[in-house]
């Protein structure tokens, strides 16, 4: 039974906030509403901490969804209280936030070739297909894959009016907005470029594009820890990080790196975990065989030795390469085991997400400065 969020809000809307005088919907109590399959994850914030009005909530907002959509769902109900207003804190975000983008999230690796730019799209698609409003960055200047792995290689972003300015507007392919630096490069053309004029580059297609409400903007950074990192940091308060590595020695000690980019205090984003990509190989003659081919499980007990999450894992598989070769991310595939690895480790992102905006607070866009030479890092 897959369930539809356009019927559970139809559902929660016959139900009316104690003190409000509005349905639960109109009143705005609802915040997000997340279906996987038979699963719902509903967000309400109330106005008021009385334990009897929370519990109320709860009560109603199951009762709703078993009886107008589906008897069996599995529903969980996460309430907030709204604080009053504060005054401005420490803590409240600096740099450039992007009106109407609610969370930023870094994809990143240590190092080139782990499959860090396949992952991103498979996790965009798949938050797409949950219902959110999903935005790619290709942030990779010097190699940009995002436009081959949706198969838009062809396409050049329009501009659009958005008040009195002209804006770049994303190319849109399998409920997902893109922008990146191969929409305006010829395929053999190289980009040699000094780190300024691509943190330009990168700053045009971040601020100047209408990139309209988006729930996740995911940022496919270049593999390192180099100038472009620093100058996404800087330009943008990111809401988390996420590291991809392959299981063996090499690519986990520059996976180790590239947490501890993130986890600097004069940086200080959040690491939501760690996705190991090409765990094992199976092939399709023997399914129940697994082999090894890169070792077993680094990147889960790198997680646990740097005490962040581990994410999950995926698969070395012959059709995630093809999937992405022919621009139709392999998650888009239903009923494979491919699609639903990249279920759960999209549902382990989103619930680290919800994590680290409940328990942290906003992250600050760094400030850099350059000294005899050097890059010197400050908040």
């Amino acid at each position: 039974m897959k369930l539809e969020k356009s019927e559970i809000l139809k559902a929660l809307e016959t139900i009316t906030v104690a003190g409000e005088g509005k349905n639960m919907v109109e009143s705005g109590a609802v915040k997000n509403v997340i279906t996987f399959g038979d699963e719902v994850i509903v967000d309400l914030v109330l106005g008021t901490p009385a334990l009897h009005i929370k519990k109320r909530a709860e009560v109603d907002v199951l009762k709703a969804i078993h009886e107008h959509v589906y008897e069996k769902a599995k529903v969980k109900v996460n309430i907030k209280i709204e604080a009053p207003a504060a005054q401005p804190q420490k803590n409240e975000i600096k740099g450039k936030p992007i009106p109407g983008i609610t969370n930023i999230i870094a994809v990143a690796s240590g190092k080139g070739g782990v499959g860090k730019s396949t992952v991103t799209s498979n996790l965009a698609v798949t938050l797409a297909k949950m219902g959110f409003n999903v935005g790619l960055l290709d942030a990779d200047i010097y190699g940009p894959s995002a436009p081959i792995m949706f198969d838009v290689e062809r396409e050049r972003p329009l501009s659009v009016k958005v008040g009195n300015q002209s804006k770049m507007k994303p190319i849109e392919n399998y409920g997902v907005k893109i922008l990146s630096i191969g929409f305006f490069t010829q395929p053999n053309q190289a980009v040699v470029w000094r780190g300024p004029m691509a943190a330009k580059a990168l700053n045009q297609m971040i601020f100047d594009a209408a990139w309209g409400e988006l729930d996740f903007l995911l940022l496919d950074l270049p593999p390192g820890t180099g100038d472009i990192h620093l100058s996404i940091m800087q330009s943008l308060p990111i809401t988390g990080a996420v590291v991809v590595s392959t299981p063996q020695n090499v690519a986990l000690a520059d996976a180790r790196k590239g947490v501890a980019m993130f986890q600097q205090d004069s940086i200080n984003v959040p690491v939501l975990g760690i996705i190991e990509n090409m765990a094992y190989f199976t092939p399709e003659e023997l399914p129940n065989n697994k082999y090894y081919i890169f070792g077993k499980e680094g990147a889960k007990y790198l997680a646990e030795d740097l005490e962040v999450p581990f994410l999950g894992e995926i698969p070395l598989v012959q059709s995630i390469r093809e999937a992405g070769d022919v621009g139709r991310p392999a998650a888009l595939q239903t009923a494979t085991p491919i699609e639903k690895a990249f279920e759960e480790i999209t549902k382990s992102v989103v619930q680290e997400v919800v994590n680290r905006n409940e328990n942290l607070p906003p992250t600050e866009a760094i400030k850099i400065t350059t000294m005899a030479g050097c890059s010197a890092v400050k908040k």
